[in-house]
């Protein structure tokens, strides 16, 4: 069964151009303009990926509030904003919201592709039979990689994919320095840096509602982060 993604744009044409560069690499694409026929698509069929615009038709915050809808339902489904906005309050708001990525619609289609293709590789190694179940732990820190769940004192904390990724980088070495690369590779995405310090922000501040004195996550300004080993 091919894998389905996901593909809210109101612009036929570039939606056109989307669903056959998608359709031509093998991905099932499910099209629709508007958030009012996404979410009947998405009440049929559950995507695997979702690739959102925001402004849709008359309502500039559509893409946003389906995001916010999607991530609620299904907190592992990978979700890309693809949009024509590149301000960084547009950027910090989508990944707030549980985006995994946000690209501007100035990417080259090839560009799009990898980071399409790259999120989907992850899917399928989490999903692969082989994959016996992993428990990461350091202190008051459960990453169980099988069930791609996260605890912190039997609390648990919800993570997309890419925070996942990063975070079990950083927990793998603890007292290391990870750059930047380092946990686009751990992700197996290609962000930038605001991007990814956007993330690292996101996962501080959900182990920080679910504890008030967490501070295992150090900036090590210039070079990375670190999760910082039990005393």
């Amino acid at each position: 069964m091919r894998t389905r993604i996901a593909l809210v744009e109101d612009d036929t044409a570039l939606a056109s151009n989307y669903k056959d560069l998608l359709s031509q690499a093998g991905y099932h694409v499910d099209w629709s303009r508007n958030a009012e026929d996404a979410r009947a698509s998405f009440a049929v069929n559950t995507p695997d990926l979702a690739l959102l615009d925001i402004a849709l038709g008359n309502d500039s915050e559509a893409g946003f509030e389906l995001c916010r809808e999607l991530r609620s339902t299904n907190p592992l489904l990978p979700i890309i904003f693809l949009s024509a906005r590149d301000d960084e309050i547009d950027i910090i708001s989508g990944l707030r919201l549980g985006a995994d990525d946000y690209l501007t619609k100035d990417i080259s289609n090839a560009q799009l592709l990898a980071r399409i293709n790259a999120m989907m590789r992850r899917i399928v190694a989490l999903k692969s039979p082989e994959n016996q179940e992993q428990v990461l732990r350091r202190g008051d820190l459960e990453l169980n990689v099988e069930r791609f769940s996260t605890k912190w004192k039997d609390t648990a904390i919800a993570l997309t994919f890419t925070e996942f990724w990063m975070l079990h980088s950083l927990a793998k070495h603890p007292g290391h320095i990870r750059n930047r690369q380092q946990l686009m590779d751990a992700a197996n995405v290609v962000l930038d840096d605001s991007t990814i310090t956007s993330h690292v922000r996101r996962i501080r501040r959900k182990f920080e509602e679910a504890d008030g004195e967490f501070d295992r996550i150090e900036t090590a300004y210039g070079l990375g982060y670190r999760w910082l080993p039990e005393n």
